[in-house]
């Protein structure tokens, strides 16, 4: 380990947990879609690999979620992880060869090395729709779920827009859409309603 070859390391990340793209996509229906071992299990520890018992082959978000604090707890790792803190930016001083690293909080961090972990399955991509910004209904983004899973669709109109025929989402959130649209290879597209009531 780092620790253990005498260097100092110090986590980044702007959510208030650990679990990166775990914690962030809480939608119901959220798991990993295929087997767990080896791609959700740390390999470099035995321990991490015997002790954590998982349920099933492929968990869900809240399985995958505590297994990420297990090891967090396990590795003892929070102590050099600094939550709700966002990097900014970053810049590389040649007369020094170190890196200085700007913080959301206005801190400066001077280091020798810079691991980019910068979260491309958390980061939400909102679209670029005409009056989605002024919109004054709901609008949830499955990377930015509300964490208390508060939101209710019982009675409302709901339209999913989607990067893939979506009917896994539908299904994994219980609903029947108004509209789905979704981008795909063919370009945008819209379907017609499924013979069972989903519009995709």
């Amino acid at each position: 380990t780092l620790r253990a070859a005498g260097l100092k390391a110090r986590v980044y990340d702007e959510a208030h947990n650990v679990g990166g793209t775990w914690n962030w996509n809480r939608y119901p229906g959220a798991r990993v879609d295929f087997p767990v071992a080896p791609y959700y299990c740390y390999t470099f520890s035995d321990e991490l690999m015997n002790e954590f018992d998982w349920p099933e082959r492929q968990p869900d978000q809240a399985t995958v979620l505590k297994y990420l604090n297990f090891v967090a707890d396990r590795m003892d790792l929070r102590p050099d992880i600094e939550l709700g803190t966002r990097i900014t930016g970053a810049s590389y001083d040649e007369a020094s060869q170190r890196w200085l690293v700007d913080t959301s909080r206005g801190t400066r961090i001077d280091a020798q090395f810079v691991v980019c972990a910068s979260g491309a399955l958390s980061t939400t991509n909102m679209p670029d729709i005409p009056g989605i910004k002024t919109f004054a209904g709901e609008c949830y983004h499955t990377g930015r779920w509300p964490q208390d899973n508060s939101v209710d669709f019982t009675g409302k109109r709901v339209a999913v827009l989607s990067d893939y025929p979506a009917q896994d989402k539908l299904a994994a959130l219980g609903l029947e859409a108004d509209l789905v649209l979704w981008a795909g290879d063919a370009g945008v597209g819209r379907l017609k309603p499924h013979p069972r009531g989903l519009r995709q």
